[in-house]
């Protein structure tokens, strides 16, 4: 194919060999037997052209109160995801708001994933807006993989006149970082085009955010880490995202031929036509499948949905449980993802010339087509874990706090972060819920007078009397020249028995709105270790002692 047959709205990067179609492709081929070349198709900010707004208009849809999605006119204004309402409106009044409406985004995107399959069989929908398939086979057919993305492009745009973007890797985790990027990936050179990519792409936000304080912020530093370390210290879960950042088959190499027992059927008498219906059929269905995966200790990663409808159309799809993920689909998850399809074949892509569907579904099958061995997971602290992963239902957790601050005032619920200051009481703070809770680093800014490192573990919300003797019992203080009269010998809290002081640090100066003579403050902390294991914290300020917090 000449590159003047390749549809207008398809662009071409000369110097990385990108292509894109204003939503997403990417293609992957095989590496090493395991890296297999993947075509992935993505949709920009998918949930808000599926509720009916553009890239050029500010838009956004918001569960529980917050931006998950929003379009790239409202990011070019300040708004992002998981910024709460009021704060997207006041950077960009002319916002649109959209509601949450999975049932919708999954419906929507069934003629995109119709219009590839056209071109290129056997797709697996990662969730709405985004699919891979295996591509190797189908390039071969269209001589090459440009010609390829841009028959799928035409074939999207023609169909659903969505945009897309494009683009090519090894693997199914490389390939739709590339659909992001729109980039096209040589062979073999997976790992490289990740290495560049904050972790934050592994769609582990606690673990971006521990590497972060720990100072690594590529997938490129996190690859450098010893991979028995990252094991060790991270758990199988960390194992397998680290060889994700090397640019390995995210496919997990525990997958496993499926026993054919495991799939579940069931005969529709009469068929069914509604979706309200086949809601209740899927979630009967989705059961009996977990059911049959537990027993045997396994969990399915991708789940074929197959059906016949009453005129005898015969209608597959896939569904893959997600880019980066060792833990299987829940029998919510299945039910959801079966009625989401059914909700789009019924809707919307077997239609009869009046414009409704040729006939319902008398004939509905789950076949689990890929499956691992179940090791458990490890439940949220709220509970058990939504179809949204481990910690799902934190949304509802969310709702329900809002609600109480709706009846008691936004002040009634707070959370506790890290923030900078000189005394260690000060470098916590708390703040309402659903205000940012970002964490500031402790040298974001200048704290002349902080504490050195290591920071006490418990801060005493009140501090404590004591007593800090020399070898001779004689008091020991601090000079108006910050110097102490004595060694620091024994200390003595409140009414206990006095303790030898093994040994000591300081004293470390803190002398704070000096200026104001009611609100000045000038006092000495110091750093100790008593005879009996003890680390404290303690504080001199007018000739008198006391423990302000403990060290682990």
């Amino acid at each position: 194919m000449e590159l003047s047959q390749l549809p207008d709205r398809v662009r071409l990067s000369p110097v990385s060999g990108s292509v894109s179609v204003s939503g997403s492709v990417s293609v992957s081929v095989s590496v090493s037997g395991r890296a297999v070349r993947t075509l992935a198709v993505w949709c920009p900010d998918w949930p808000v052209i599926a509720a009916g707004g553009s890239a050029e208009l500010p838009g956004a849809v918001l569960h529980a109160n917050r931006v998950q999605v929003c379009s790239a006119a409202a990011r070019l204004e300040g708004v992002r995801r998981g910024q709460r309402r009021r704060d997207a409106q006041s950077r960009c009044p002319e916002l649109t708001v959209y509601e949450h409406d999975p049932n919708r985004d999954a419906r929507l995107f069934e003629p995109v994933a119709a219009a590839v399959e056209t071109v290129v069989p056997g797709i697996e929908i990662v969730r709405p807006g985004l699919l891979v398939v295996a591509a190797r086979g189908a390039a071969r057919y269209y001589q090459g993989e440009l010609p390829l993305l841009a028959t799928i492009a035409t074939a999207v745009i023609d169909a659903t006149g969505y945009d897309v973007q494009l683009g090519i890797a090894d693997g199914i985790f490389a390939a739709i970082q590339a659909a992001y990027a729109a980039q096209i990936v040589p062979a073999g050179e997976a790992a490289t085009f990740l290495a560049a990519l904050p972790v934050r792409v592994l769609d582990r936000p606690e673990l971006a955010d521990l590497l972060g304080r720990l100072g690594v912020r590529t997938l490129g530093g996190f690859a450098a880490l010893p991979r028995p370390d990252v094991l060790a210290r991270f758990g199988p879960d960390g194992a397998y995202v680290h060889d994700l950042a090397h640019g390995l088959e995210v496919r997990p190499p525990t997958a496993r031929d499926v026993p054919p027992e495991l799939a579940v059927e069931m005969t529709l008498d009469p068929p069914v036509g509604r979706v309200d219906t086949a809601t209740f059929v899927a979630k009967t269905l989705a059961e009996q499948l977990h059911e049959r995966l537990a027993a045997r200790g396994l969990a399915c990663i991708r789940i074929s949905i197959e059906a016949c409808t009453e005129n005898g159309e015969q209608l597959s799809r896939s569904w893959r449980h997600g880019s980066v993920s060792t833990t299987g689909f829940t029998a919510t998850a299945i039910a959801d993802r079966t009625r989401w399809q059914l909700d789009g074949w019924l809707s919307g892509t077997i239609r009869s010339p009046d414009g409704r569907p040729s006939s319902g579904m008398a004939f509905l099958r789950l076949v689990p087509d890929e499956v691992i061995h179940d090791d458990g997971r490890q439940l949220a602290l709220w509970g058990a874990e939504s179809v949204t992963g481990p910690g799902g239902d934190l949304e509802q957790i969310d709702r329900a706090l809002a609600r109480v601050q709706g009846l008691l005032g936004p002040d009634a619920v707070v959370t506790a972060v890290v923030g900078g200051g000189r005394d260690v009481g000060e470098q916590v703070r708390l703040v309402s819920w659903g205000e940012s809770r970002e964490v500031l680093p402790a040298d974001a800014c200048p704290w002349p007078g902080r504490l050195p490192t290591p920071s006490p573990a418990t801060v005493l919300s009140s501090p404590r009397q004591a007593v800090v003797t020399d070898a001779q019992g004689t008091p020991v203080t601090v000079t108006g020249r910050c110097a102490v009269t004595a060694s620091l010998s024994f200390l003595r809290i409140g009414q206990q028995p006095s303790v030898a002081i093994a040994g000591w640090a300081g004293p470390w100066p803190l002398d704070v709105r000096w200026w104001d003579r009611l609100t000045a403050r000038r006092r000495a902390r110091f750093q100790v270790t008593t005879a009996d294991g003890a680390g404290l914290l303690l504080m001199c300020e007018n000739g008198l002692w006391c423990v302000e917090a403990v060290y682990d």
